[in-house]
Formats: C-alpha cells, structure tokens, sequence
C-alpha cells in the first residue's frame, strides 16, 4: 500500500509558477516510477508527466512539454512539479500517481496502469 499527499495548488495568474510536491508513504518508493495527472471540469483526466523510478527518464504531455519540469527525490519520497509560464488552461485538479515497475525505465500516459492516486490538488490560472 501507498499513500500520496498533494500539496502545493494554489491560484495564480497567467504567466505565473507554481510547484506541486507530492509525498509518498508506504511502501519503497523505487519500486514505482511517479507520474503527474490533472481533471479540467467536464473532461477526461489528462497525463500531464512522468518520471521512472531513478527519476533517470522523464516525460511530458505535448500541452505542458517546457513549460513543465518533474522530478523526485528518493532519499526523501517525493515527487515535484514545477510548473512556469502558467496558463489558463492548465486550470485543473491535479493528481499525483504511482505505477509499479521495479527497476524500469519506461512509464505509462494512461492512467488504468497507475496503482495508487493521491487526493488532488486544485490549481487555478486567471487570465
């Protein structure tokens, strides 16, 4: 069992940053590579970034590719999502999520093959 808790959402405006951590308790926490999710109101959830388990490979959705910047920090089980030139339509729950692969560096975009889900965190961009 792993528990994720989000922090970091806020309101800011366009243009602005803003950085999500998420906590991870449970579990090891290498064990599982990290990703980043977010639900706009009335769509689907969306795969935002991923990260694998050595924080070695990282991915990003084509909306927020260099704009976005994950990381972790294994010593410590957590996950980070920088997030900067922020815009309106980046307004959404975010939702921190982790996927069990032991050892590999690839990671999944869809969100069935995550395990484990924290409780969001809302962010919201004013234009």
């Amino acid at each position: 069992q792993v528990q994720l808790v989000e922090s970091g959402g806020g309101l800011v405006q366009a243009g602005g940053s803003l950085r999500l951590s998420c906590a991870a308790v449970g579990r090891t926490f290498t064990s599982y590579s990290m990703a980043w999710f977010r639900q706009a109101p009335g769509k689907e959830r969306e795969f935002v970034s991923a990260i694998s388990w050595s924080g070695g490979s990282t991915y990003y959705g084509d909306s927020v590719k260099d704009r976005f910047t994950i990381s972790r920090d294994n010593a410590k089980n957590t996950v980070s999502l920088q997030m900067d030139r922020l815009k309106p339509e980046d307004t959404a729950v975010y939702y921190c999520a982790a996927d069990y692969r032991p050892w590999s560096t690839r990671v999944s975009t869809t969100p069935k093959n995550y395990d484990y889900w924290g409780q969001g965190t809302q962010v919201t961009v004013s234009s």
